[in-house]
């Protein structure tokens, strides 16, 4: 059964997650606060067009480390919902979330962040990552629940799929195949967009999930893909497995490798970047790649790149002189873009670069707080960090 949380609507009872907290879990303040980051309100603003459905996880995360516990809402999928909308773009998530204090957590937090959910009930409650920190990355340990995640792609599901600019999977089941199959059928020939973001601690079969994986690459606009991703499902280098998955038919392939920055290639095209200087030392690298991934899909839908046939890089060159990365005057991603440049004057190499660059100093932002959610580099500017405590 679909459970429709529409943007704005109240969640009686749930303790509120505080967009100044990364999504702790525990009491707040009401719906439409201002966010911090951004000089807007959250809480339904920017809710209308079409906007990016996006499909996989949403959890708590419960952090253990320097003798304390912390929750905070999480899950990769809701992660990029999230961070898509703090870039200006309207995001409906679909996922599983139980009906439990935790799942009232993950409702109140997405309300509070403009995010409209389509959730299935889980039927063992909601999912619960357990991480600890080992070398500073984390290590996760998932419930019941996390374990047998599926969603159900109903009426509701469809027609959102079906009006969305694009579609985002990050964090699927892909070792299933009646959730492949539900899958593939769901997003029939729309654009897709897939981060297969596996973890060892939800993985059933290996082999399985590669297969179902790639069952869908041909069909993707974007694959993402990390070191770790490579390494765990076939235990070769980002960049072979980068080549592999353009082998198989993906528009285009985004790769990510840590500290050594990320590589994009499209077609002919390949441009890469490295991790972005920002003030203020790496706190927690929880919610990189998902800012990343949320980053270059804003970049795509905001310059009106996605089409039935997948990108049109051409289409969105403008993008460019949006988001001048460093520049004291440069407009986040999702303000007000600057007026359209003429296609053949920046070239489709160009609009990627500057796309992929913004991703980076997002994510360098992001993994500047504590959590997962998606910052804003501009924010960083005369922030005090280490008054902070970052």
């Amino acid at each position: 059964m679909t459970e429709v949380e529409p943007v704005g609507a109240a969640v009686a009872g749930a303790g509120r997650a505080d967009p100044g907290r990364s999504g702790t879990v525990g009491a707040g303040a009401g719906v439409g606060r201002a966010d911090p980051d951004r000089s807007r309100t959250v809480g339904g603003a920017g809710a209308g067009g079409a906007g990016v459905v996006v499909i996989g996880d949403a959890l708590i995360d419960e952090l253990h480390g320097d003798g304390s516990i912390v929750e905070l809402v999480g899950g990769a999928a809701l992660n990029v919902a999230v961070g898509l909308v703090r870039l200006g773009v309207p995001a409906t998530l679909i996922a599983m979330v139980g009906d439990d204090e935790a799942g009232r957590h993950i409702r109140a937090y997405l309300h509070d962040y403009g995010v409209r959910l389509l959730a299935t009930r889980g039927p063992h409650g909601s999912s619960r990552a357990v991480s600890t920190r080992v070398g500073g990355e984390p290590e996760y340990v998932f419930n019941q629940a996390g374990q047998a995640r599926a969603v159900v792609f109903g009426e509701a599901e469809r027609a959102a799929i079906a009006a969305a600019a694009v579609t985002v999977v990050s964090c699927f089941p892909f070792d299933d195949a009646a959730q492949v199959a539900a899958l593939t059928e769901a997003v029939g020939e729309r654009p897709v967009v897939i981060d297969p973001n596996p973890r060892a601690g939800m993985l059933h079969d290996r082999g399985a999930f590669v297969r179902g994986f790639e069952s869908l690459v041909p069909r993707c606009t974007l694959v993402k893909v990390g070191e770790d991703d490579a390494r765990l499902l076939y235990g070769m280098p980002v960049d072979e497995l980068a080549g592999r998955l353009e082998a198989l038919g993906a528009g285009a392939v985004l790769a990510t490798a840590g500290a050594d920055g990320a590589r994009l290639r499209a077609g002919a095209v390949e441009v890469a970047s490295p991790v972005a200087a920002l003030p203020g030392r790496v706190v927690d690298t929880m919610g990189a790649g998902d800012a990343v991934l949320a980053s270059i899909v804003a970049s795509l839908v905001h310059g009106g790149a996605v089409g039935a046939a997948g990108v049109d890089a051409s289409a969105w060159a403008g993008a460019e002189a949006a988001a001048s990365v460093g520049s004291d005057a440069a407009a986040p991603v999702g303000t007000d873009a600057a007026a359209p440049v003429d296609s053949d004057a920046v070239g489709s190499a160009g609009a990627w670069q500057t796309a992929l660059d913004r991703a980076m100093a997002v994510a360098a932002a992001t993994v500047r707080f504590r959590g997962a959610l998606l910052r804003h580099p501009e924010s960083l500017r005369g922030m005090d960090l280490d008054s902070l405590g970052t």
